[in-house]
């Protein structure tokens, strides 16, 4: 029988295919959600989030999800962060950074390399931080920078947060009685550069705020994979797809076809002795799932590919 022009059957396609992350090099000047207004725009889709706010004066990796990918957001949002930033000691502002009035001056000059050492090695580990006022967490419902624009007094207690790294990588450039230095930190989520800036400068007995601030890296993900606005809009594509995504993030836990296909339905397995949040990975290299043993159960904490995709 000739099938020289039967229809070919449809090639099964991937309905995660236009779903995943996107690691934006954000500008100065923008902020978070206007990146992600561009990247809808782009996209063309309204499924688009962000997983944790750079200020419009900071530069460098936004995690955005798209599609299914804004459902993984969550389990992203508590990774760790790297940043370079310039404090500038001998001046506070209004925001704690160089966009804020300023509010005292005090000589920075006499500041050394070595002092400044001994005071970042008092600001390294697990630490008590009293986020800025200015900052975005809510407060009964409205973000606290808001309130500070409404003329509103701020106070938000000081809260733990690690900063595992705080190193001063360069050397320190005295001008107009001010002191600038560069510092790289690592550091939990949460943590407020600005406020580590702050902080220092009264230990210094100066004053001190944020010039500069470039976000590094989101746990695994990180500058160098990032891409500018431009280049998103040129070429509109997912470029981390949520399989990778999910297993960069998390220890990879394999599992079986039928395995598989159970979790996908979010029901649970036999546990095995896992510690911690797992990815589950199938035979054919996609995660179908967030694991997490409890009690006498391995259950599901986010389903990525459910069965009714």
């Amino acid at each position: 029988m000739d099938t020289t022009d039967s229809p070919r059957p449809a090639r099964p396609t991937d309905p995660l295919a236009d779903s995943g992350l996107v690691i934006i090099d954000k500008p100065q000047g923008l902020t978070s959600h206007d990146v992600v207004a561009t990247t809808r725009r782009a996209m063309k889709t309204k499924k688009v989030g962000h997983a944790g706010t750079l200020d419009p004066m900071a530069t460098g990796v936004l995690v955005t999800g798209i599609n299914r990918g804004t459902k993984t957001l969550a389990h992203l949002v508590g990774l760790d962060k790297t940043y370079r930033a310039t404090i500038r000691f001998g001046m506070t502002t209004t925001t704690e950074d160089a966009a804020g009035e300023e509010t005292s001056r005090a000589d920075a000059s006499g500041l050394t390399r070595a002092t400044i050492d001994e005071l970042a090695g008092r600001f390294t580990g697990d630490i008590m931080q009293k986020p800025s006022s200015v900052s975005a967490i809510k407060i009964a419902g409205k973000r606290a920078h808001q309130r500070v624009r409404e003329g509103e007094e701020v106070d938000i207690p000081a809260r733990p947060v690690t900063i595992s790294r705080l190193d001063v990588v360069s050397d320190v450039r005295v001008h107009d009685g001010y002191a600038d230095v560069d510092v790289v930190v690592d550091c939990s989520s949460g943590t407020y550069i600005r406020a580590l800036a702050r902080d220092l400068g009264q230990a210094a007995g100066t004053g001190a705020h944020l010039g500069s601030l470039r976000r590094t890296a989101v746990g695994p993900f990180t500058i160098g994979e990032a891409i500018t606005i431009d280049q998103l809009e040129a070429d509109p594509a997912v470029t981390i797809t949520i399989d990778e995504a999910l297993a960069r993030c998390y220890p990879r836990f394999d599992v079986s076809a039928d395995q598989a296909r159970a979790l996908a339905q979010g029901k649970w397995l036999d546990p095995v002795g896992l510690t911690g949040v797992h990815a589950a990975v199938g035979p054919d290299g996609k995660t179908v799932a967030l694991v997490k043993e409890s009690g006498k159960r391995l259950a599901t904490v986010f389903v990525a590919r459910p069965s009714t995709l």
